[in-house]
């Protein structure tokens, strides 16, 4: 008899390669894939290195919703790229205004039992329809878009079963910042978190996307919800009630782990600064003053979020002390709060609308004040991210955002002593218009402007690589700290060397420059090295100023396979305590270093020329990755791979 985990089945049918034990490399088939304008150019730039006319993937589709603030020509130029591109090459485009990605896809796109690879970290929304839903580098969708399996290690399964039911002004938000709290960030790599128990029957599929969209902050693969009624619900309120499948987990499914969360024991939770594993209740910060609370991002913005926001603020001003913005996450959510007189609501709270794109999330406006407290219904805290360095971003639900608008303090939204809003998790029927929603047309030409930049072009592994060690860094170094985002560096993602200049701007604003002087180098790190953003432009700025190896007590999962990519050996301190032996500005050599990966061996040996000593890595590359670095990078090895191919006879 099956003892399946649903996880498992989806991976199962959709696999290609590889043996399904933990831990071992598995190659997956994808349905779907998605990219957005920030990581969409350069993906669209590798998939078209590939001699390829058109996607093989059954489904892809270019999203603009990052790179909105058209400050110059440098975005708008992208965005027509983008569109000429996607036409050509027979992908759906997303016109700018229509929403961002993963909100979009949930509502349009998202396929129960589907595979959906995504050049964004909240890829994984879509798990909350049943999809196993992945976030991945650029070039790894370049891949999956020109049919080739996208592989990683196969995860474990964490059963996250969910008794009870949630009481008023409890949310899905709380149930993964419970989540985060007992597990950490970092603390899901390798893992898929899949939801089971009664109480889950008692979540719309909007709420589950939130759970699903903050998967990512655990380091997860993915995260995963069953499909059943109230899946079926959403995608025939959506019009699409044809997409629907049934799919559950085995009886009697094994897993690896299980954590059990009582709906109804929970209480608001929140997130302080600078990380979303800094949970809290919010009744022990409650009186904090707030002076920013921003709705949206692609973890609480869908309509349902937006009317429970109007309601609560409905015959209510803002209070004088703060600034309080939303941002729709799609263009249908908006489409349906204004129908519903939720836009008029805010407008006479006091509330400022913006465009349905990642805005503050980003750092891509409303910075908040400096030092100022911000309370957000976001997924990322991290320090800087904002756009504004000391300020004190918090995560929440939009119930206890609205509560802090409302008192002007960080506040328990059971202490505004009112009725709960009585909203409809799921709407009959959504307003469906797809107008925005481009389809191929292939005898359009792709529109190429003078800021878009050829992809660089790497050489092989050197034999020992050597250089400084130009930067020691701590734990939970995240993509925003290596290659930040915001305005000065979004319009810059299609132009590798004008980008590179910003890395490690935050830590170093002299990085980029000792690293062209020093012609390259290594960088030292501790634990969970490349958290956050799958954003691939943070590894390859990193190979593009020379940077052979970063070595760390531990990497995220997305970076980690993202260096790879670009061949920047990931590798790993055989002791975490060896960390405190290497310091800046000794030189450094990887000794045998392309020998040893050819023959397969596990470890390397670091030679640190300025003490002498010798400090043992380990690389825990699977042999495909192996040959990747090898070759300097993926595209790299598979042009080689192509060559080969086309070589042989018949």
């Amino acid at each position: 008899m099956s003892t399946r985990p649903l996880a498992r089945r989806i991976i199962e049918e959709h696999l290609v390669g590889g043996r399904l034990e933990a831990g071992e490399e598995i190659a997956l088939r994808i349905d779907q894939t998605l990219t957005q304008d920030a990581t969409g150019t350069l993906a669209d730039l590798q998939f078209g290195a590939l001699g390829l006319e058109t996607v093989r993937s059954e489904l892809a589709v270019s999203y603009v919703d990052h790179n909105m603030l058209q400050t110059g020509p440098e975005g708008a130029d992208d965005h027509r790229f983008l569109r000429s591109f996607a036409a050509r090459h027979g992908m759906r485009f997303s016109r700018p205004g229509n929403g961002i990605c993963h909100q979009v896809h949930l509502e349009r796109f998202s396929e129960p039992g589907k595979t959906l690879l995504g050049a964004d970290s909240h890829t994984t929304t879509c798990g909350g329809a049943g999809m196993l839903a992945i976030g991945a580098g650029g070039l790894d969708v370049a891949l999956a878009m020109a049919g080739r399996p996208f592989s990683l290690a196969m995860p474990t399964v964490v059963a996250v079963t969910l008794t009870g039911r949630l009481r008023a002004w409890v949310t899905a938000k709380d149930v993964i910042l419970e989540l985060l709290r007992r597990v950490g960030a970092g603390g899901g790599v390798g893992k898929v978190f899949e939801f089971r128990g009664e109480g889950v029957a008692t979540l719309s599929v909007p709420e589950r996307a939130t759970i699903a969209n903050m998967g990512a902050e655990l380091g997860a693969t993915t995260s995963i919800f069953p499909s059943d009624e109230r899946t079926r619900h959403f995608l025939e309120a959506q019009g699409r009630g044809a997409a629907y499948r049934p799919l559950a987990p085995d009886p009697g499914a094994r897993y690896d782990e299980e954590l059990v969360i009582a709906l109804d024991a929970l209480e608001p939770l929140i997130a302080l600064p600078h990380s979303p594993d800094n949970v809290v209740s919010v009744r022990s910060v409650a009186g904090t003053p707030v002076q920013q609370v921003v709705i949206g991002s692609c973890t609480n913005s869908s309509y349902r979020d937006l009317q429970v926001a109007a309601e609560m603020l409905d015959g209510r001003t803002v209070h004088p002390d703060v600034s309080m913005c939303v941002a729709p996450g799609s263009r249908q959510a908006y489409l349906m709060a204004e129908a519903a007189g939720a836009i008029e609501s805010f407008i006479e709270a006091g509330v400022r609308i913006l465009e349905s794109a990642c805005g503050p999330c980003i750092g891509m406006g409303q910075s908040p004040a400096s030092g100022a407290v911000s309370l957000r219904s976001f997924n990322r805290n991290f320090q800087g991210r904002s756009g504004t360095p000391d300020a004190l971003v918090h995560l929440a639900s939009v119930e206890t955002c609205v509560a802090a608008a409302i008192a002007g303090t960080i506040r328990d939204p059971r202490d505004l002593g009112v009725a709960y809003p009585s909203v409809e998790a799921v709407p009959a029927r959504y307003i469906v218009d797809d107008r925005a929603l481009l389809a191929a047309d292939r005898s359009l030409d792709v529109v190429r402007g003078p800021h878009v930049a050829p992809l660089p072009v790497f050489g092989p592994l050197a034999d020992e690589p050597e250089g400084k060690i130009l930067l020691v860094a701590g734990d939970d170094v995240s993509t925003d700290e290596i290659l930040p985002a915001g305005p000065r560096t979004l319009p810059l993602r299609s132009n590798i060397p004008r980008i590179s200049e910003f890395t490690f701007c935050r830590v170093d604003p002299t990085f980029a420059q000792r690293a062209r002087e020093a012609g390259g180098g290594f960088i030292v790190a501790g634990a969970n090295y490349g958290q956050g953003s799958s954003r691939e432009h943070a590894a390859i700025a990193q190979r593009y100023l020379g940077i052979h190896a970063v070595i760390a007590a531990s990497f995220a999962r997305i970076h980690a396979a993202n260096l790879v990519n670009f061949g920047v050996l990931p590798l790993v301190l055989a002791d975490p305590a060896d960390g405190a032996r290497f310091s800046a500005g000794h030189r450094i050599r990887l000794e045998r270093a392309r020998e040893a990966l050819a023959a397969g061996e596990p470890e390397l040996s670091v030679l640190d020329h300025t003490s002498g000593t010798r400090i043992p890595v380990r690389h825990g590359l699977t042999p495909r990755q192996r040959e990747i670095v090898l070759a300097g990078g993926l595209l790299n090895a598979a042009r080689a791979e192509d060559a080969s191919a086309a070589d042989q006879p018949g």
